[in-house]
């Protein structure tokens, strides 16, 4: 049976186009030779995650391995201490690892042993994404090598014990900037070494076509699963759903679900110590078009037109792009654009901690921190948060760096 040509398909399903855009953005502009391989995986990716082996096999991983569904929860404290609107959490903290990321890392892995790789690659900002695919690792039986900046090696030493004692090899990266840009940087150049016989699986919905379109795919679980938690809950939608966005990951796999409803989808970009160039991560607020990594979207650029250095308080959002449907969804007016400071981050990550004893990954805590002002400004709405993460990784960072602002919140 095919679809009446009447009736418009999903708007995740309209997007990207054969060549990967979004719009204007997205796309693959990378060497021809690795076009080959991108074209083999993108094949291979239509091709195998529709046959039912490979969906019974993720079905079952994401019950039995990775513990999902994760749950919708009500912060009844904080929403009392607010006397603003109601705040819910989607806890994909209490996804196996501790994030999101396995959602994807899981999928990923799969394909690669659907296409006979023997070896998985990738980058890490946060270490959340790496724990992940050196899970993933562990479970398929595949070898992991993860690139990670020398600087969130040491903001991250939690993180990079896991994956280490998972079995994966953490390639220090020490050049530029020593953060998440540059480990991409460095991930792409061992994935170039063989990308016949490896993948690179890449932490985001970022990098050449297929990427943003299978990392998406593969986060839509959540979204799926927090739309029908939620109506269960409260017998009807959000007003309001927030996420942090530094790639784009986890807000492109709970707003998908909420694209075709009126929910405002509210995006949440690091506004580190302000808006001077350099002092944060705020992308679509402040950047412009720009090509990197293989994909055109919005970016940060320095006088030589070049990715700016970026900062945030979290590891996992200090990169100078974004994803390209992020791009698309903002500039056509879909999204809503806000910010989070450093020192509102913290202050949130400290009150959700003590308010319903639940410790947010500092990416998570900027969505929080975005979601305590707008609920300050729309008191009788509702408001569900993708809680991406747990804060275990952060909190030797923050109580060494910011311990006197627990006794402000």
């Amino acid at each position: 049976m095919t679809a009446d040509p009447a009736t418009p398909l999903p708007s995740h399903r309209q997007q990207p186009d054969a060549k990967g855009f979004f719009g204007p953005f997205g796309g693959a502009m990378i060497p021809p030779q690795l076009q080959q391989q991108m074209d083999e995986i993108t094949h291979a990716y239509h091709r195998i995650c529709r046959s039912h082996d490979f969906i019974r096999e993720l079905r079952s991983i994401r019950e039995h391995f990775q513990g999902r569904p994760t749950p919708v929860y009500y912060c009844k404290n904080l929403s009392q201490e607010i006397d603003g609107a109601r705040l819910y959490l989607k806890r994909e903290d209490l996804n196996h690892t501790g994030a999101h990321k396995l959602n994807h890392c899981m999928g990923e892995a799969l394909l690669a042993k659907f296409l006979g790789k023997k070896k998985l690659i990738a980058e890490t900002g946060a270490g959340q994404h790496g724990v992940a695919l050196a899970t993933a690792g562990a479970y398929f039986g595949l070898p992991v090598e993860i690139h990670m900046g020398a600087v969130d090696i040491a903001k991250q030493h939690p993180n990079v014990l896991r994956m280490k004692i998972l079995g994966a090899k953490v390639v220090p990266v020490t050049f530029g900037a020593q953060t998440l840009k540059e480990a991409v940087d460095s991930a792409f150049q061992a994935y170039l070494v063989d990308p016949v016989s490896s993948i690179y699986c890449i932490g985001s919905v970022v990098g050449p076509h297929p990427f943003p379109l299978m990392v998406r795919e593969f986060q839509r679980v959540v979204g799926i699963e927090a739309r029908a938690q939620f109506q269960a809950m409260t017998g009807e939608l959000p007003d309001n759903v927030v996420a942090c966005v530094g790639g784009g990951s986890n807000a492109m796999g709970i707003f998908t679900a909420f694209l075709d409803d009126p929910v405002r989808l509210h995006g949440v970009e690091p506004l580190g110590r302000g808006p001077t160039l350099g002092d944060h991560a705020a992308t679509l607020t402040y950047g412009t078009e720009g090509v990197m990594h293989g994909f055109n979207s919005i970016m940060l650029k320095d006088a030589k037109g070049e990715p700016a250095p970026v900062h945030s308080v979290a590891s996992g959002l200090d990169y100078p792009s974004v994803g390209p449907e992020h791009a698309y969804l903002s500039r056509s007016g879909r999204t809503i654009t806000g910010t989070a400071t450093d020192e509102e981050t913290v202050k949130a990550f400290f009150r959700l901690s003590r308010s319903e004893g639940i410790i947010p990954a500092l990416e998570s805590a900027h969505a929080v921190a975005y979601a305590l002002k707008l609920a300050k400004e729309r008191p009788d709405e509702s408001i569900l948060v993708n809680l991406s993460g747990r804060g275990d990784k952060d909190i030797d960072y923050v109580m060494e760096n910011y311990a006197a602002l627990a006794d402000e919140t």
